[in-house]
């Protein structure tokens, strides 16, 4: 009898939910291996059968709960919504390729509902960017007639707002990786949609890749991935040739002007870019009303071709910028209406991230900043390129969007075709420390046989390698250390992660957690280009001559000091008074929250008195070894590995520069800079890192008045000398060397006599 009410609960699974069917499979196996010995399982019998009902019960519900979508059918998407629902049937992924504004973000989870999928699992959203998820969750929510925390919910970095009655879950690409962590066959998920995967972040191609390795494991599983019109044939090919749904945008013809500048240098054609700029606008207002979208390169561009434009044309035009570091509050600007013409200037940022309003024409310089990691130098340049063929195209769908549109390009045809197709993906210049890591960690073995859409560059393999074993993640045969264990658990940047495990031992951990949440968001600090002295002596206050990272103390003590005491409308008055962003300071407050609850997870504790500078900075140092420098001459420093550096205007340290210094972060805009900066003392780095220093020795000889064998040491760390001379025991360096130069000094002396155990060496003395 046992044996038939084991198989009938068998059979039950597949109606329970995803995530309960391989451990209830697991109790059942156990089970039957205690039946063939004869052993009693009534009792264990009795419990399982109460969880398959309790999971059954769980799972009905959740199929009764599935709403009716209702469709706008103005989207482009809805078209086809028979098309899409057939293929996702059909097949285990779908390739859905469209513009932005056809609607597949909002609509593909509910033709994914309206195909009974959200039952067994939750339908994964991911989205690139936390505000994106947020107002994506919102926007769903409002279209199923249900509050986002209900149906639908959200989950970012340090937020969840997941019921256990959602159905769809909008997170990160960064969360969705995270849980692969806790869940390695992502069982909690019946349906995933990785979207806008033409972004190819690393982020992105990493789930692409485990994806791919699981649908083998998973067959029920559903994926659906979304790009814009970018290369979905490299998608399809990735899954073994998976059907593409195209979806037409609502767009209009857009005409394409060229007007390639004069100069025959650089210098020449950075001045015509400006008068081009100029020149290309008034040539559009002429065109006909409309609003306006530039792209430039960078934020420095933006501002110098704001006031161009400023001087060049009459009150009634409305100038805004967009770019990434702007305010939430800043970027909603351009969403508003307006009268009047508008010129919208922009990085990257608008080329398929964010759909700017009432567009007509684009002035499209044809550059870009684009983030490299130098694997040489170790160091996150931000070059000005020029964009690849389709972000060029990108740029100019723009403009399609609400009637005809033109663009004007500011350069040649021919320029445009020997442009590569496409942008490199992330993968192929960033440093992949975090990935390799997280490899580690889920034994996915190497990553050279991991299924990338494209393979990494083995260089930068080698180099995320090096960086693990710099932060003592790995060992010298590159297995994961406790340390690097605990730092996979952290969803933070590896060197982040790595300062508040050190921040423990140094007993500075409530100092470092307020360091390491403030970098881990945009700096608080305000700094307009109308007000720059205002906002430096306004932040006078929060600065320290020996350290940007105490200035973040300093910050944060203030801001939770005037929280406690002022109205939410005095605080936000008073951070105006003192040009701080009070959205990211609510962030950073948010970050700091979640960080405490992880460091406790993992039995970090806080120490109890505040911590001295040296304990601050020894711990953030052991995330930053790599970044040490040593000033010269004048106002230049030596990095590590020969690179040279300069301290950033905007550092507390800048007029004030010490001999040694260590940076958050080393950047290459035209000249390298360390940013967020502090003094430290260069032993530190020798104690710090005895697994990296070099140490050689020179001028060991015999000193007669201390009786015993002393050499000059010196030590270094990736080229830079930390201890230019130090005289130690020769014989704690070379026992063997130093017993040689014992029995030279004996043998001039004609003392070889009074060391019996080495008179073999020689019968005769000098």
């Amino acid at each position: 009898m046992s044996t038939t009410e084991l198989e009938q609960l068998e059979q039950r699974l597949a109606h329970c939910l995803l995530c309960d069917r391989a451990p209830l499979q697991r109790r059942l196996a156990g089970l039957r291996r205690r039946l063939r010995g004869n052993r009693p399982i009534d009792r264990g019998l009795t419990a399982v059968a109460a969880e398959v009902a309790a999971s059954e019960a769980r799972r009905a519900q959740r199929q009764q709960a599935l709403p009716m979508p209702e469709y706008p059918l103005d989207l482009p998407v809805v078209e086809h919504r028979e098309a899409i629902a057939a293929a996702l049937t059909g097949h285990q992924v779908v390739i859905v390729c469209g513009e932005t504004g056809s609607g597949k973000t909002t609509q593909l989870p509910k033709i994914c509902l309206e195909l009974g999928r959200g039952v067994d699992g939750l339908i994964g959203h991911t989205q690139p960017r936390r505000i994106a998820a947020r107002s994506l969750a919102a926007r769903i929510a409002e279209e199923l007639h249900t509050e986002v925390g209900s149906q639908v919910g959200f989950k970012v970095r340090f937020s969840d707002r997941v019921g256990a009655d959602s159905l769809i879950k909008v997170m990160t690409d960064g969360i969705l990786l995270a849980e692969t962590r806790s869940d390695p066959q992502l069982l909690a998920y019946d349906t995933l949609i990785i979207d806008e995967a033409h972004e190819r972040s690393l982020n992105v191609d990493f789930l692409l890749g485990y994806i791919k390795r699981l649908l083998a494991q998973r067959p029920e599983l559903k994926v659906i991935v979304t790009s814009a019109t970018i290369d979905p044939e490299r998608f399809s090919r990735h899954f073994d040739d998976a059907p593409i749904i195209e979806v037409s945008g609502r767009t209009y013809p857009v005409e394409v002007r060229y007007r390639p500048l004069a100069g025959e240098d650089e210098d020449a054609r950075e001045r015509d870019r400006g008068q081009a700029i100029l020149d290309a606008v008034d040539e559009l207002e002429r065109a006909g009303p409309g609003d306006i979208l530039v792209f430039l390169p960078g934020e420095r561009d933006i501002r110098e071709t704001s006031e161009r434009l400023r001087k060049h044309h009459p009150p009634h035009t409305e100038i805004l910028p967009l770019y990434g570091r702007l305010s939430v509050q800043q970027q909603q600007q351009v969403f508003r209406p307006h009268s009047g013409r508008r010129i919208v200037l922009a990085t990257n940022v608008a080329e398929t991230s964010l759909t700017v309003p009432g567009i007509r024409y684009v002035v499209d310089t044809g550059l870009a900043r684009i983030s490299r990691y130098s694997y040489r130098t170790k160091v996150q340049r931000l070059p000005v390129e020029p964009v690849s063929q389709a972000s060029a195209n990108q740029r100019a769908g723009r403009c399609g969007r609400v009637a005809p549109g033109i663009c004007i390009r500011l350069y040649s045809e021919e320029d445009y075709d020997q442009r590569p197709a496409f942008t490199d993906p992330e993968i192929r210049r960033t440093s992949l420390a975090s990935v390799i890591l997280q490899m580690l960690q889920l034994g996915l073995g190497d990553i050279e046989d991991f299924p990338f859409i494209d393979p990494p560059d083995p260089r930068y393999v080698r180099d995320g390698f090096r960086l693990l074993h710099e932060l003592q993640a790995i060992d010298d045969d590159s297995r994961l250390t406790d340390t690097g264990r605990q730092l996979a658990r952290l969803p933070l940047d590896v060197r982040l992660g790595r300062m508040l495990v050190a921040a423990h031992a140094e007993g500075s951990l409530d100092e470092v957690l307020v360091i390491v949440s403030a970098l881990t968001v945009p700096d608080p600090r305000l700094r307009p280009l109308e007000a720059q002295q205002a906002a430096d002596e306004a932040q006078a206050p929060f600065r320290d001559e020996q350290s940007d990272f105490v200035g973040f103390l300093r910050l944060w003590r203030f801001y939770r000091e005037q929280e406690r005491h002022l109205t939410r409308r005095k605080l936000q008055r008073l951070c105006e008074r003192h040009y701080l962003s009070w959205v990211r300071l609510r962030e950073w407050k948010d970050i700091h929250g979640q960080l405490l609850g992880l460091v406790r997870e993992l039995d970090l504790q806080l120490n109890s008195e505040p911590a001295d500078h040296a304990a601050i900075h020894r711990a953030l140092l052991t995330g930053l070894l790599g970044n040490l420098a040593f000033k010269g001459e004048g106002q230049e420093y030596t990095g590590a590995r020969g690179i040279k550096l300069h301290i950033f205007p905007g550092s507390g340290l800048f007029r004030k520069p010490p001999k040694w210094i260590m940076a958050a972060e080393l950047v290459e805009t035209g000249r390298q800079y360390a940013r967020t900066v502090a003094r430290v003392e260069p032993q530190w780095a020798e104690h710090l890192a005895p697994h990296l220093v070099k140490r050689s020795w020179r001028d060991a000889h015999w000193e007669q008045r201390r009786g015993r064998a002393v050499a000059d040491e010196q030590v270094s760390l990736y080229g830079l000398v930390l201890v230019p001379a130090r005289r130690v025991d020769y014989s704690q360096v070379d026992p063997v060397a130093a017993r040689e130069l014992f029995i030279r000094g004996a043998l001039v002396r004609g003392e070889y006599r009074t060391v019996p155990d080495w008179r073999f060496i020689s019968t005769t003395g000098p």
